[in-house]
Order: structure tokens, then sequence, then C-alpha cells
């Protein structure tokens, strides 16, 4: 295995987001993968990789790292939002409603308070 430094991680990191705006998401969690098991403290870069099992339909996988998002930034509101939108498309409903309000509550993103439905009560 080649060397890899922290500049090499960054590249790595970067070039992931490309792939993920290219819809490339499996591409993208390769990239994240080495970039996380050398620095697991990396929220973004968990982020990231949230979103691209997400977009690669790997919804558990996304599930797990949206919420290792949370424990360490719970004021995330994008983290929240995109998390809820995991939980909608697993089948679970009222987790996904809780999450949408979070979002909305954090941050009165329009695309976030249409979402959390608040007028449906």
């Amino acid at each position: 295995m080649p060397d890899t430094t922290p500049e090499t991680h960054v590249i790595d990191y970067h070039a992931a987001e490309q792939l993920l705006a290219a819809r490339d998401p499996r591409g993208a969690v390769k990239l994240l993968d080495s970039v996380i098991a050398a620095h697991p403290e990396h929220t973004a870069a968990r982020l990231l990789r949230a979103r691209a099992f997400f977009a690669a339909a790997q919804l558990r996988p996304a599930e797990l790292e949206f919420e290792l998002v949370l424990e360490r930034e719970p004021d995330n509101a994008f983290a929240h939002f995109a998390l809820a939108r995991t939980f909608e498309r697993s089948g679970k409903p009222e987790q996904a409603r809780r999450h949408f309000r979070l979002a909305a509550a954090l941050d009165p993103n329009p695309e976030y308070l249409r979402a959390a439905r608040f007028d449906a009560d």
C-alpha cells in the first residue's frame, strides 16, 4: 500500500466530493474509507460518506454515519434533515418526522420547513 500523507487525504476528500457530484457514490465511499480510517474524528468526511451511502441506497450505513455526525454536532440542521430522509426511505416515518422537525427548528430553510409539516398537527 502506498504511503499516505495528510495531503493525500485532503485530495481524496475533494475527489470524493467530485465523485458524489458525478453520481458515483460508491467511488466516493471507497475514497472516504481511507480518509476516515486515518482521521476518524473528521466529521466533514463522515458527513460526506453518509451522503454517499444515502446516494448509493445503503440506508443503514447512511443512518449510522448521520447519527455519528449528530452525536458530534447535535445542532447540524442538514444532518438532521438528511437523517430524516434516510429514515423516510427506510420506512420509519415517526423517526423521520422527529428529525425533519429538528432540522426546521435549527434552520428555517424552506425545504426543511416543508418537510417538517408543522401544519399537519
